[in-house]
């Protein structure tokens, strides 16, 4: 008789499962919380220089509430999807102000917590019985029972939940939890799944069936757009480069970035929006390409010397290159970022 789902997979990870990973020495609440919103849609190994680097400035619940978030986004640039960043510091507030629940209701009614997150955060910090559903666990469920219906839609939905909560076991919730996901993330993958290692194969229809490869079903993705935009950069002749703080929501939400045009803008009007004045001619340095999850970004930069033309409140700062270039002071996005460092320099040296 086939031992039950949950039994294999706990036998497997005691021996194959990921047990040092930095957020479980100490698993404290506020350590999984952090790492499970790190984690969305994010893999472990990207995480983990982030979340060490978070939790090395901001040790716990009270430094990061205290922060102004763009120290935070600054410590998140590069890692994406930065809303993430600035619902963990509304987060951090509420927790500090109304306490840290311990009941999945509670988590998910923070910013940014899911029912699946708050599901997590409870049983790894609390090892209370909590049924997730993340990327991961969908993809083993769907394969072993077979779900060929598009993951996207609500009856899929509804089914998979209902299979999670019949696999759940009531003991051992933290070791399950971390055991399913480290079962999707490394054995039960995306691409090349490796049948022949996991535990719970011998009754997986999926594999029984040869269609591992096929499961889950998901809906034909549409093909992005492209957003064709100007990105200026901006220097005062003295090593400074200007960023402009973007509005806190949307993308690269509550960012500082290089300033952006609708098309293209040697009319100077952008300038006289930021409280510029050009002093030398336009050049570009070249096209700059990003995928976000609905749309594609393709920009092309252009510089000039610049200098303050209004003392005005003007919505970004003047930043040294070699200073960005070293470790931003302010969050940046993952292109400009790049763009910063592969120059490395004026763009008029």
């Amino acid at each position: 008789m086939t031992a039950p789902f949950a039994s294999r997979l706990l036998a497997w990870f005691d021996r194959h499962g990921r047990h040092d990973l930095p957020w479980q020495h100490p698993r404290s609440a506020y350590r999984v919380w952090l790492s499970e919103i790190m984690l969305q849609q994010t893999q472990v190994a990207t995480v983990i220089p982030y979340f060490q680097r978070f939790v090395e400035r901001f040790p716990d619940l009270a430094s990061l509430a205290a922060a102004e978030v763009d120290e935070v986004l600054a410590l998140w640039s590069g890692l994406g999807y930065y809303a993430r960043a600035r619902n963990l510091h509304r987060a951090a507030r509420e927790l500090v102000a109304n306490g840290v629940p311990e009941s999945a209701d509670g988590w998910a009614a923070l910013p940014g917590v899911g029912p699946s997150t708050a599901a997590a955060i409870v049983a790894q910090a609390f090892d209370e019985r909590a049924v997730i559903l993340d990327g991961n666990v969908k993809r083993v469920l769907a394969r072993h029972a077979a779900v060929d219906t598009p993951q996207e839609a609500a009856a899929t939905q509804r089914e998979l939940w209902a299979l999670a909560e019949a696999v759940t076991p009531a003991e051992r919730a933290a070791d399950y939890t971390q055991a399913i996901m480290d079962l999707g993330a490394t054995v039960c993958r995306r691409g090349r799944p490796r049948c022949d290692a996991c535990p719970v194969s011998e009754d997986c229809r999926a594999r029984i069936e040869g269609r591992a490869a096929e499961l889950p079903v998901r809906r034909q993705r549409k093909v992005r757009p492209v957003r064709e935009r100007v990105l200026l950069w901006l220097e005062d002749g003295e090593g400074n480069l200007f960023l402009e703080k973007r509005p806190p929501r949307g993308i690269w939400g509550g960012l500082a970035s290089l300033p952006v045009c609708e098309c293209d803008q040697r009319d100077d009007s952008r300038l006289t929006e930021l409280g510029l004045q050009r002093l030398g001619e336009w050049h570009s340095l070249g096209g700059l390409r990003h995928a976000f999850s609905h749309f594609e970004l393709a920009a092309e930069v252009q510089a000039a010397l610049v200098r303050t033309a209004v003392v005005a409140d003007r919505p970004g700062e003047w930043y040294a290159i070699d200073r960005l270039v070293e470790g931003p002071p302010v969050g940046l996005p993952a292109p400009v970022q790049r763009l910063i460092r592969e120059r490395g320099a004026s763009a008029f040296d």
